[in-house]
Parts: C-alpha cells; structure tokens; sequence
C-alpha cells in the first residue's frame, strides 16, 4: 500500500502563506481522487480540500478562495497552497486518498498565531 509523508508545516502569522506536500512512496497515477485533511485539538478530522482525476476540486467552505489542492502524478506528490492563514486553520494537515482509504501519515503541524 502507497506509504504517506506530508511536510511543510510551521508556524505562521495570520495572513501568512503556506504550502504543504504530501509524497507518496508509490504511484498516485491510479488513485482517483487525493485530499487534505485536518484535525484540531478537541475536534475530529475534516475534509480541507480534495481532487479528483479529471481536475474537479473540493474545498471545505471556510477555506474556498484561500486554500488550492493540486497534484503532481509524475512526482507522486500532492501539495495544499494555504494563503491568508487565520488562527482557526491551526491543526495537523493529513493526507490521503479522497475519499480516505490508505494508512494515515503522521501530518503536518501547522500553526497560526494572531
């Protein structure tokens, strides 16, 4: 089974821009749809935004318009574009298939401080 790290976390000011990436340790090239994930303290995990073959694309609605999920199947990596980060989108960004059915990574950290 495809194998999932995601990086590039950190922490940021609100209104600062991160990009995330997930690289799969195999091909993606035959998984239909892939998303991003998050879960904050106290709360369960979430859809942030999902892609599918063909090019449509998902987004939760407190992130349409800041957030773009794209994909790379030449490189095996999906990347998450987070501009005008808000406190709120503070969590730990997962990875997975969409809808998930693959072994969770560890995540991302990423924290917005006001």
């Amino acid at each position: 089974q495809v194998q999932l790290v995601e990086s590039g976390g950190g922490l940021v000011q609100a209104g600062g821009s991160l990009r995330l990436s997930c690289a799969a340790s195999g091909s993606i090239y035959s998984i239909y749809g892939m998303g991003w994930y998050r879960q904050a303290p106290g709360k369960q995990r979430e859809l942030v935004a999902g892609t599918v073959s063909g090019g449509r694309t998902d987004y939760a609605d407190s992130v349409k318009g800041r957030f773009t999920i794209s994909r790379d199947n030449t490189k095996n990596v999906v990347y998450l574009h987070m501009n005008s980060l808000a406190p709120e989108d503070t969590a730990v960004y997962y990875c997975n298939a969409y809808p998930p059915h693959l072994e969770w990574g560890q995540g991302t950290q990423v924290t917005v401080s006001s």
